[in-house]
């Protein structure tokens, strides 16, 4: 599942990593996995996979073009 996080849980997520954007690992505009969300450049979208042996994980990408 595929969604993009506000900005008050960007400015949380950077906050507790201790990290910008430009540290983030990427994720193209172009992905098919986005095109449904109208995402834009600088958004960052939360990636949620359910593992059978490891539960749910959480991960983030930051788009750019």
């Amino acid at each position: 599942k595929h969604s993009l996080l506000s900005q008050e849980e960007i400015e949380e997520l950077l906050k507790r990593y201790n990290i910008s954007k430009r540290q983030m690992p990427s994720m193209s505009l172009k992905d098919p996995a986005i095109q449904e969300l109208n995402a834009k450049v600088g958004d960052v979208v939360k990636i949620t996979r359910n593992s059978p042996t490891q539960g749910t994980s959480y991960f983030y990408r930051a788009v750019h073009e």
